[in-house]
């Protein structure tokens, strides 16, 4: 079965427009997820919404509310929340660009693959293509779904263009606070260049489908095993361990370049585009 497309519309450079559609990159299906079950009568839990002091409350008395300090609200009504969501644009117009290098990756939220939606649309969208790939620059847009604003950006990607949905700067918090503890001293160069050494040895091509993710694998053995009505035992789980050895640096570095063995094939020199971070809270389209 043919992919549904995810939105369609218009991508746009300046006077250039072109019929595109978007689909979603990631495949959820993989995704192991579980449901809470009653265990006596094997059915599944049903939630109801209740207030302390009041109990089960009726949907219709259900209002959304914006906190603005300890237990106060301020409660909007649906057609207050509904009267200041953007109308929806169907067209991605590439106002600005930057090198795609320099996005930091803690920017990038979920990736969807931009594709024609016609062949009138191919050539122009070649064209786009092959003027991001060899400048090396994303573009940048703002696109309006579903009443909200999302910033993002489109690279070249093989035979295509990849749209990545990315965070606003108020989004990210700011990573002072947590590197506080952070040592402020200058290592020995024989360290630095020992462990430069190592990673070297253990540079080679961006290679995902060389990992794999086995708590998924074993989560699905699992239940394999369950439904063939095998017992399951815990494993034993090792004492953890005391306080933490002092560790000599510098043997440690060198026997790991000793256990390193070979140099592995250097990565190619391509441009970096980070990932779609996986993080805490997510905005999902």
């Amino acid at each position: 079965m043919a992919a549904r497309a995810y939105w369609k519309g218009f991508l746009r450079l300046s006077l250039v427009s072109i019929a595109v559609e978007l689909y979603n990159a990631v495949e959820t299906k993989s995704e192991i997820s579980f449901r809470q079950i009653h265990k006596p009568s094997g059915r599944r839990i049903n939630y109801t919404k209740t207030v302390q002091g009041v109990g089960e409350v009726k949907s219709a008395d259900i209002v959304k509310g914006y906190e603005v300090g300890p237990d106060t609200y301020v409660t909007l009504e649906p057609e207050e929340i509904e009267a200041v969501k953007l109308e929806s644009k169907k067209t991605i117009d590439l106002v600005k660009f930057v090198d795609a290098v320099d996005i930091d990756p803690r920017y990038f939220e979920r990736p969807y693959y931009i594709a024609p939606s016609d062949k009138h649309s191919g050539e122009g969208y070649v064209v786009i293509r092959e003027a991001l790939k060899q400048t090396g620059k994303a573009g940048l847009a703002q696109l309006t779904i579903g009443g909200r604003e999302w910033l993002v950006a489109i690279t070249a990607l093989g035979d295509g263009l990849l749209m990545e949905m990315l965070r606003y700067a108020d989004e990210l918090r700011e990573p002072t606070e947590y590197f506080e503890e952070v040592p402020s001293i200058k290592p020995d160069k024989e360290l630095i260049d020992l462990a430069v050494e190592l990673i070297e040895r253990k540079t080679g091509d961006f290679a995902p489908e060389k990992f794999e993710d086995h708590y998924a694998t074993a989560l699905r053995e699992l239940v394999q095993k369950k439904m063939k009505g095998q017992k399951i035992k815990a494993p034993h789980e090792e004492a953890a361990p005391g306080s933490a050895k002092v560790i000599d640096l510098m043997s440690a570095l060198r026997k790991s370049i000793g256990e390193s063995g070979g140099k592995e094939k250097p990565a190619r020199a391509t441009p970096r585009r980070a990932a779609s971070p996986r993080r805490g809270a997510k905005r999902r389209a």
